[in-house]
């Protein structure tokens, strides 16, 4: 998008497909003119700046996730009050004969609801567990570029950057590898619910594709839960809280559901934006294939540009103000994790690609606090393992001059690009 200096804030429309292609220029005029904004297109509220999405992260009891509720249509169903839920002895044996509502459990609930979720899943993703996966997140890099070694062109969402975070959690929820083209069959259904873009048509196969994932999960959660293996499944369903209450069925899709997108989909996305950015920038190519050691860095900067969760919703439990703006009880805020990643205030330079930047860690692609990302660690380490790997065995990679022009799918919350076809040269 071509920045026009007259243009107003009121003239963007932050649902409009060539805004969320092209978001930088909205982005920066917010932050500048209004980082607290409420859009007359929708009625919500923007937070842009960076100081202010920490402000409102950190005050969970003002600004909450419990944004489930207020976003469900007046007519279709509304999620579990947990208190209430009452385990039903057919879904609890595996038996569903029509989609479970959805339960607020981690990304939609707040302390202490919130608190004994994140208890049960914890150990799962814990740092010493995670560094134990290094060898085998090498081991299915090294399979999928394998498979297209020596080529010339490819096309690397589709043939390395999506399979290798997808396979890496099914492997860790402990299904098979080879059902992983119906996980992401799922998966783009959850994405599709999530982001606010899709049509109803697109709403009720997105439903569907859901059902379908509840069916499949809710007869592993049985099977785990009678027959533990060493996988994530078994020790979440397995566990109990603090009142020796373990999860039931309706908590524990919820809560696989929730994996299933954070552990593959925001992977794929930033493995593909890392891509391009090093295929625009050879000069940061060549840095980390003389030293390595440059990669952790250069991960936590492509993080910071590409913030694959570039939003996030949140609801207000009270009147309140921040920065001086009033914002009323119920009134829908959205977070835009993005825009502050990018804010002049915090990294100078903001736009450009510095793999040597210094505070590059500091960025909010994995939001913070409380809700901060459960699997960050395990993020880092398929994106450590994915450009180490494709470093040493490529000397060059470009976007070829016959591509067309790179596009993002349409969502309100997650930025990915649609596809990344690349010309290689190899070492």
């Amino acid at each position: 998008m071509t920045a026009d200096p007259a243009r107003s804030l009121e003239s963007y429309n932050p649902f409009d497909p060539a805004v969320q292609e092209d978001p930088w220029d909205y982005y920066a005029l917010l932050r500048r003119e209004a980082p607290v904004f409420k859009d007359p297109h929708t009625g919500l509220y923007m937070v842009s700046s960076y100081p202010l999405v920490l402000q409102a992260v950190k005050d969970w009891e003002t600004f909450s996730n419990r944004f489930a509720a207020a976003m469900a249509p007046s007519d279709g169903p509304k999620a579990f009050d947990e208190a209430a839920l009452e385990p039903d002895e057919q879904i609890e044996q595996g038996i569903l004969d029509q989609p479970l509502v959805p339960v607020d459990t981690m990304l939609t609930a707040d302390p202490p609801v919130q608190k004994r979720y994140r208890s049960l899943v914890d150990k799962a993703f814990r740092l010493k567990r995670v560094k134990s996966l290094h060898p085998r997140i090498r081991e299915l890099a090294e399979e999928l570029l394998a498979a297209f070694e020596g080529d010339s062109r490819v096309e690397l969402r589709e043939q390395f950057a999506v399979p290798l975070p997808l396979g890496v959690i099914a492997e860790q929820l402990g299904v098979p590898r080879e059902h992983l083209p119906v996980f992401k069959k799922w998966s783009d259904g959850f994405v599709a619910q999530l982001g606010g873009m899709a049509s109803p048509e697109e709403q009720q196969k997105a439903a569907e594709l859901i059902f379908e994932f509840q069916r499949y999960f809710a007869k592993i959660v049985v099977d785990r839960r009678a027959a533990p293996r060493d996988d994530i499944i078994s020790d979440m369903v397995n566990a109990a809280d603090e009142r020796g209450q373990p999860l039931n069925m309706a908590e524990s899709l919820s809560i696989l559901q929730q994996l299933l997108v954070a552990g593959n989909e925001t992977t794929a996305s930033t493995i593909s934006e890392g891509a391009r950015l090093f295929a625009e920038h050879p000069d940061a190519w060549q840095a980390i294939r003389e030293d390595p050691s440059r990669i952790p860095n250069a991960v936590e900067e492509i993080l910071r540009l590409a913030t694959p969760t570039a939003n996030m919703w949140r609801v207000t439990t009270r009147d309140t103000e921040l920065a001086g703006v009033a914002i009323p009880q119920g009134a829908m805020v959205m977070l835009r994790y993005a825009a502050a990643d990018r804010d002049e205030e915090v990294f100078p330079d903001p736009d450009r690609f510095d793999i040597e930047r210094a505070n590059a860690s500091e960025h909010l692609a994995f939001g913070h606090g409380i809700h901060f990302c459960i699997g960050a660690q395990l993020a880092k380490a398929e994106l450590v393992n994915a450009f180490q790997l494709l470093s040493e065995r490529l000397r060059s990679i470009r976007i070829p001059a016959d591509a067309p022009p790179l596009e993002h799918t349409p969502n309100i919350l997650l930025r990915g690009l649609k596809s990344l076809p690349l010309e290689l040269d190899w070492a």
